[in-house]
């Protein structure tokens, strides 16, 4: 909300809101952004041809879970972050704990595999392009949430902006894990997180300006 908007609702007396608008705006916005990105890849990038061989592997849906997990927690703090004097002190754990889970799947099957293999299992086959895919990806969402914001009331600008980038790009990386092939622990402990991470920094550098009141 803008300063002049909201001199203008002082003066002219209280508006009633139902109780759930800022959350219903909030998780429309998560919503069509998520729904906007899923249309990006699968018109631009287009569903991996055997996921349905790979749905029956358990590393696809450790890859889900991962990324699933991130955008919920991200999602959850960036929701958090629009309602002033929430308390975060859970939030710094519960975005940890995927990516330490991964990191530790990632050093047993790189300590695990034979050292001509270590290379590929970190890089796999598309390393330069995939966090830039789930940047693009992101995009909608962080669009989305970015509006769903400026009707609400963050006071940490900065902070709400990485929060914003940082869904954005849990659900981008979300989308995504339906087009992409790897599935080895290494690739996705670091090429999903540096996608993921690319909006959140984004976020954090454009949040005061997109934000300001």
């Amino acid at each position: 909300m803008r300063t002049d908007d909201l001199v203008a609702m002082l003066a002219t007396g209280p508006v009633g809101v139902g109780a759930h608008a800022a959350s219903r705006r909030f998780a429309a916005a998560l919503g069509l952004g998520s729904v906007i990105a899923a249309l990006l890849m699968a018109v631009v990038l287009g569903v991996r041809p055997d996921l349905v061989a790979a749905i029956q592997l358990p590393m696809f849906w450790v890859k889900l879970a991962f990324v699933a997990t991130l955008a919920l927690a991200s999602g959850l703090v960036a929701w958090r972050l629009v309602q002033p004097g929430s308390r975060l002190a859970w939030a710094p754990p519960a975005l940890a704990a995927p990516a330490i889970v991964m990191w530790t799947l990632a050093a047993f099957s790189l300590v695990g595999a034979d050292p001509a293999r270590r290379g590929e299992l970190f890089f796999g086959l598309t390393w330069t392009t995939c966090p830039l895919f789930i940047a693009l990806l992101a995009l909608p969402v962080f669009v989305a949430v970015i509006w769903a914001m400026q009707g609400l009331a963050p006071t940490r600008l900065r902070l709400a902006g990485a929060g914003a980038g940082l869904a954005a790009g849990s659900i981008g990386a979300l989308v995504y894990s339906f087009h992409c092939p790897e599935m080895a622990a290494p690739f996705l402990a670091f090429w999903y997180l540096l996608g993921i991470l690319i909006p959140a920094v984004v976020g954090s550098i454009l949040g005061p300006r997109l934000l300001r009141w």
